[in-house]
């Protein structure tokens, strides 16, 4: 099934609404707290798709799993506990954006994939980009235009936000040859391996303070996580298998349903 101006309307815009408000958030967050504690709080990611994923009915409630949700909240909280630039305003910005990133990624499932449409990144930034910028122009002109037009020291640097924009498409582009060539687990992989690079180049770099008690709380949440995709993994591999298995029993059922008078007809075809 393709793309229809229903499918859009319906899917597509309350998809790219969430997905405004997501980046919307997350990017605020970043005025009150520091690169590092942002990636800790962003373990939470695969908490608020499992919660919702529940609540959608598009998740199986499993304890197992639970558990380990509530493992990688334990290790973010303890990571909270240890910041040095805790902000509470930050901290509430960053979490809703986790949950409304997490409330696009199950909306996907139910109101695409459902449907058998399967959008790429570079498909996704093709259908969602539009609708994001209109969506984004309001808060926009509401809030930050008029900050923007009382600052006389204020001037659009046209090369740093075409190197920006730039990157956001390389970025995605990266993803979609990432996913193509290997899996998507392969990006998940790469996602955690990513999230450390910014804490250690984020204290390096940037000079973001990071303590002991966040480290430690994040490498709670962070074996959690990687626990989680390891559980996800097992779980696909088993749907494999059991695709497998049907679709060889299909085949078989197919050739045992021929009978001879069939075979017969269709040895007379081929001699035909």
């Amino acid at each position: 099934m393709g793309m229809t101006k229903k499918i859009y309307v319906s899917s597509v815009i309350p998809i790219s609404a969430l997905y405004c408000m997501s980046l919307w958030l997350s990017n605020s967050a970043y005025v009150y707290l520091s690169v590092s504690f942002i990636q800790m709080l962003k373990a939470l990611m695969p908490v608020a798709v499992y919660s919702i994923g529940v609540l959608l009915g598009k998740e199986c409630f499993s304890s197992k799993t639970m558990g380990n949700m509530v493992g990688i909240s334990l290790g973010v909280a303890i990571a909270a506990y240890g910041e040095a630039q805790f902000n509470a305003r930050g901290v509430m910005l960053q979490l809703g954006a986790v949950v409304f990133e997490a409330t696009r990624l199950v909306l996907i499932q139910i109101l695409l994939t459902a449907k058998g449409i399967s959008l790429n990144p570079i498909t996704s930034l093709y259908y969602v980009a539009p609708c994001c910028f209109v969506f984004l122009s309001i808060p926009w002109a509401i809030i930050e235009l008029p900050v923007l037009a009382a600052s006389s020291s204020f001037y659009l640097d046209v090369r740093l936000f075409s190197a920006n924009c730039a990157c956001a498409f390389l970025l995605n582009l990266a993803v979609f040859l990432l996913v193509g060539k290997t899996s998507a687990l392969t990006m998940n992989v790469a996602g955690v391996v990513k999230d450390w690079l910014l804490i250690v180049l984020s204290w390096s770099v940037i000079k973001d303070r990071v303590t002991g008690i966040n480290l430690l709380g994040y490498g709670l949440a962070f074996l959690g996580v990687c626990f989680y995709n390891h559980l996800k993994l097992q779980s696909l591999k088993v749907k494999e298998a059991r695709k497998k298995v049907l679709d060889g029993d299909e085949d078989a059922s197919g050739l045992l349903g021929q009978t001879p008078d069939t075979e017969g007809k269709n040895k007379n075809d081929a001699n035909v």
